[in-house]
């Protein structure tokens, strides 16, 4: 009975009209399946339309976008995304995309927003063009601080930096909002590494994923940077001792 009650919870989600399990799984409505037969278990959702969820000064809202779009964006977000195994998802609470554009937080425009305790990372499909695909990895690794914070402790990654520098309190209480590489700036890889740890490390994670070999060129001339990429590897090892970076 209880393997029946199973298979039968399964054939109620993956009906495309059901956006009431959808919202009571990951509590955002106005959500259908776009995908949900994905190489490495992610199930991709899309927005048909407008939501706002969260409290009146946290709110996440984002808009739908056009089936045209999402077809032209979703192979670049898959090819990404499939660097991660089924395992190593699940060790980092991820299971759902949700595709939308517009996507902001408290008003404020973002390019992501993870929740591991619901397993979704919500995607704006429309976010800047030149860095989009790093910055997906960029919100992986949110997924997988928030997954994982002792192995990933601020303290601790302070200590790599001069001991003059200090970060922001948050990632909006600063302008350093650049994504491009930087060619200055000793132990950083991009001006919005320098708003908060928590930016620091996804930033790093990010070029390790998507430019090795860029980044490791500018680690071996910037010892800060190079003892940050060495502890965002070794930890994401002790997550998964197979995981690939290549």
């Amino acid at each position: 009975m209880k393997f029946l009650k199973i298979i039968l919870s399964i054939i109620i989600f993956f009906s495309p009209a059901n956006a009431n399990t959808i919202f009571y799984l990951i509590k955002i409505p106005n959500l259908e399946i776009h995908n949900s037969k994905s190489v490495n278990g992610l199930k991709y959702l899309k927005a048909i339309k407008p939501f706002d969820v969260g409290i009146k000064d946290n709110n996440v809202s984002c808009f739908n976008s056009s089936e045209e779009d999402i077809e032209k964006t979703i192979p670049l977000i898959e090819q990404n995304l499939n660097k991660y195994s089924s395992v190593f998802l699940n060790k980092i609470n991820l299971k759902y995309i949700v595709l939308c554009e517009n996507l902001s937080v408290s008003q404020i425009s973002a390019a992501g927003v993870p929740n591991s305790r619901t397993k979704t990372l919500v995607i704006d499909i429309k976010f800047d063009e030149e860095h989009f695909e790093r910055v997906l990895h960029h919100e992986i690794f949110h997924m997988i601080n928030d997954s994982h914070k002792k192995k990933f402790l601020h303290e601790e990654w302070k200590k790599f930096n001069n001991s003059k520098f200090k970060y922001a309190e948050c990632s909006t209480c600063t302008d350093k909002l650049g994504l491009s590489l930087l060619k200055e700036h000793k132990g950083f890889v991009t001006e919005y590494a320098m708003s908060t740890p928590s930016e620091d490390m996804a930033e790093v994670f990010s070029f390790i994923i998507t430019n090795t070999e860029k980044i490791e060129d500018k680690a071996l001339v910037d010892p800060i940077l190079n003892k940050k990429i060495l502890f965002i590897k070794k930890n994401i090892l002790k997550i998964d001792e197979n995981f690939n970076f290549n």
